[in-house]
């Protein structure tokens, strides 16, 4: 199963043993269909509390530490109530609760009309003292003590929020005193401090990690998402005010974790709003809802990532169920992403740190959506990554599973799914060795069953997104996170439309953590470029210009700052151990690969300097040269990987013998590491174009060696051609190899290795390039002195003492174009041309 649950608490298992030792076993006794035992809050600090009847039923309440394993009894009634809300203070010394003393039919029979239906209390438990009546009402309460910041000393003052059916909210301020032997008694108990913090809202939700209180108000045609912000030394701020055009049922107070009212009318929640608040640690803020649909065999769901600025809405066609009752959408915050679930249909993770393309979000059906524990959608996430199932009293802990992750992407046959789970393993987990090799292999063997997308490419600018963004505020909002622009594939059973949606407004004052965060989120959609993340079009452009000039140079500066920058580069990657040196890539010079290097740390300096002048300029620098650093450095990676899967050595440089079936499978999978290096214009390690151009040497045969080199899959290198061209005999078939090779060399290039090669053929050829370069640069010069006396001995040949003369003229003109190389002169062209002229003719020649 792709989600991980671990049962972090569940009342058989944890609670009932120890009813039981107590002499409470009524709490276990369900003969009459009743609820004795259930859940009924969930504090901040993890604690949880819920209820059962004791002996004559009595009504009980106790706590749970998640920490210390340890159940605690906090309060007991002596009559049988129906506990609806309860919540106790960070110091354990008050608990607020309220119930319903009687129902309707009660009051009636027993003609209490008079008497409140429902009472909400404050008492003194530590030790139990005295009990305060705060609420007797018609209406349902529910209560919820604030819980200041951990480590701060607060234990003589406690802030209770009530939340009342007759849509409003407010706070009491309650102030204790400490007695003798340790009695904690409340101050001015007639007189508390009160302040409405909400009024006509129509739906609710505690954050009770945070401390947040989100509540929506109709106002106009459309509802109004807010938000207050209680603060430990402060009262309460409204933060934040979002326009939703969604329409919510202001007939009831719809409320998300406050409490689970178990004898709450399930026909009044099944067709009520199902609308809940996720918030993520990078500022993140999503609005999920799913309406009640009149389609019987499909069902709608939206999520309004407001720090994105647009909404989504899912439209999912269901299988047929032998279930006539169409359940609920059940939504969890995985902080990352946010699931969307229906028991028996699917499950959808959402990616909401990358909501842009749909392929980045899971959507898994039939088996992969199986979730075995959660069979129904009674569940709440009072905290994040956590799911409380209601109804059996249980608390699970959620994640997603790296293994399940891996297995699926082995598994999958649609490139949604690959890229989905590609995206989720590289960008949710953290990164382990293992990971990152079962992520190669798995690339090795799919390089072509991906068309939608290269994963080369994402592997590698995932890998880096991952791995640099953490270390600097807002850099992840610089640096790309996938290869891909758009993305128009289709996920079979669900459709999605986008719509543009109003930004929220936040009102802040030196607010950090989320709200900073989401503040910075939301600026970015506001003020910054359509394009913010780091993109190689300009770098493609500049390279290629650079690479093309000849004469005219840039200046002589600029090029030293860019080799500057590439030489830095290449000091990180001196750091490679003897193992990483499994894989023989050359330290070689590499005039092409050091350009692309040097510019790409200028150019993504220079965006990031733009964006990030907080930050400094040394640790621009920095961030710079890791980014590059390790780009070389995955590349380096994915070889090594492949290297030891193949089991290759360094014989691949041995060219008397044709290589394996694992090299050919390198040499394939580092064409398309080049081709993927190509799509986006990116350096590559030192020697890696020498590699494979022995394995293609290795691998290929000869025609299509030389298509490989013309179009430019295969480079020519100097390492590689020199130790060709000397360690492979003059046979008739490595002649056509050697001289195939030498026709193809740049001139620069070719000037350094073909004297390497003794051979008639090359001696050939290096005369006729000299002749045309001698006469290309006589141009329209005239000869105006004698012939001078020949140089070698005559031959009665008249073209070739024609030539031999105006070469001779030539060069004591001072047109040297061939200056490095003394043994290229009139007397080796007029040797060479003879040789081959008698050759042709049948003569023997000596």
């Amino acid at each position: 199963m792709l989600l991980r649950l671990v049962a972090e608490f569940d009342l058989r298992r944890d609670v009932a043993p120890w009813l039981a030792a107590r002499g409470w076993a009524a709490a276990l006794d369900t003969s009459d269909n009743s609820l004795m035992l259930y859940i009924v809050n969930v504090e901040r600090n993890g604690k949880i509390i819920y209820t059962w009847k004791g002996k004559q039923r009595s009504t009980h309440i106790g706590l749970y530490d998640l920490q210390t394993k340890q159940n605690e009894h906090l309060y007991m009634f002596e009559k049988d109530l129906h506990i609806i809300s309860c919540s106790v203070n960070n110091e354990r010394t008050l608990l607020a609760v309220s119930f319903r003393q009687y129902t309707e039919e009660e009051r009636v029979s027993q003609l209490l009309q008079s008497v409140s239906k429902y009472l909400t209390l404050l008492i003194e438990i530590h030790p139990i003292n005295n009990v305060r009546v705060l609420k007797a009402v018609d209406s349902c309460v529910r209560v919820q003590f604030l819980y200041p910041v951990e480590g701060r000393n607060t234990s003589t003052e406690s802030r209770l929020l009530l939340v009342s059916e007759d849509k409003y909210i407010e706070q009491f301020d309650i102030h204790v005193v400490a007695e003798e032997e340790h009695k904690v008694v409340i101050q001015n108990s007639d007189q508390l401090p009160r302040a409405r913090v909400v009024d006509d809202l129509i739906w609710a939700q505690w954050d009770m990690v945070e401390q947040r209180l989100f509540y929506i108000v109709p106002k106009e045609s459309r509802s109004t998402l807010k938000c207050v912000q209680f603060y430990p030394d402060e009262n309460f701020n409204s933060i934040l005010e979002s326009h939703l055009d969604i329409s919510v049922n202001d007939t009831q107070l719809q409320l998300v974790n406050f409490g689970y009212d178990y004898c709450k009318d399930q026909d009044v929640v099944s067709k009520s709003l199902n609308l809940q608040v996720f918030t993520s640690k990078a500022g993140g803020l999503c609005v999920c809802c799913s309406p009640a649909s009149d389609i019987p065999d499909e069902i709608t769901y939206s999520v309004y990532f407001l720090h994105k600025g647009y909404n989504k809405t899912f439209t999912v066609s269901l299988e047929r169920t032998e279930s006539p009752q169409l359940k609920e959408v059940a939504f969890m915050n995985l902080d990352y992403y946010v699931a969307a679930y229906l028991p028996g249909q699917f499950l959808h993770l959402l990616n909401i740190q990358h909501p842009d393309l749909l392929c980045h979000s899971l959507f898994l059906t039939g088996e992969d959506a199986r979730l075995d524990v959660l069979q129904n959608c009674s569940i709440q996430s009072p905290l994040m990554s956590t799911v409380l199932d209601c109804q059996l009293g249980s608390m699970y802990t959620v994640s997603i599973s790296d293994k399940a992750v891996l297995q699926f992407l082995q598994n999958s046959k649609h490139d949604s799914e690959r890229l989905a789970a590609l995206h989720c393993a590289l960008l949710y987990f953290q990164h382990t060795e293992d990971l990152e090799m079962q992520m190669i292999w798995w690339i090795s063997e799919n390089l072509s069953t991906c068309h939608s997308f290269d994963p080369i490419q994402e592997f590698i600018i995932a890998s880096l997104y991952c791995g640099m963004c953490p270390e600097t505020r807002n850099l992840d909002k610089l640096l790309p996170y996938t290869s891909l622009l758009d993305w128009i594939g289709i996920i079979p059973r669900i459709t999605c439309a986008t719509d543009i949606i109003t930004l929220p407004v936040l009102e802040l004052q030196n607010s950090k953590g989320f709200w900073e965060k989401l503040s910075s989120n939301l600026e970015t959609v506001k003020y910054a470029e359509p394009h913010l993340h780091y993109h190689n079009n300009v770098l493609r452009s500049e390279w290629r210009n650079l690479s093309e000039e000849r004469e005219e140079r840039r200046t002589t500066v600029y090029l030293r700052n860019i080799f500057e920058n590439a030489k830095k580069v290449l000091s990180h990657l001196d750091t490679w151990d003897s193992d990483e040196r499994l894989v023989p890539l050359f330290q070689e010079e590499d005039y092409q690969q050091q350009l692309l290097m040097g510019l790409m740390v200028a150019q993504l300096k220079d965006h990031l300097m733009r964006h990030l002048q907080y930050v400094g300029k040394k640790k621009i620098d920095q961030i710079v040269l890791d980014y590059v650093a390790n780009l070389l450095n995955l590349v380096h990676r994915i070889m090594k990987e492949v290297w030891r899967r193949y089991q290759l050595h360094s014989c691949i440089f041995c060219f008397d013998e044709r290589g394996s079936a694992g090299e050919f499978a390198v040499f394939h999978i580092m064409s398309r590491i080049l081709e993927a290096a190509n799509g986006m214009c990116m350096p590559l390690p030192p020697g890696f174009h020498t590699l494979h151009l022995g394995l293609g040497v290795r691998c290929l045969p000869l025609h299509t060696l030389l298509h490989y080199i013309d179009n430019g899959v295969l480079h020519l290198t100097e390492t590689c051609v020199r130790k060709l061209l000397k360690d492979l005999d003059d046979t008739e078939k490595n002649e056509k190899l050697k001289f195939s090779i030498v026709m193809r060399l740049p001139e620069a290039l070719g000037q350094k290795v073909r004297q390497f090669w003794n051979h008639p053929m090359n001696a050939n050829f290096i005369a006729r390039k000299y002749v045309k370069l001698l006469l290309e640069k006589l141009g329209n010069r005239q000869c105006s002195r004698p012939t001078p006396e020949r140089l070698s001995v005559p031959v009665e040949f008249l073209p070739l003492n024609y030539l031999t003369n105006m070469l001779a003229e030539i060069e004591n003109q001072g047109v040297h174009p061939y200056e490095k190389q003394d043994h290229v002169n009139v007397r080796f062209v007029e040797e060479t041309a003879l040789k081959h002229t008698m050759m042709l003719l049948g003569f023997k020649y000596s």
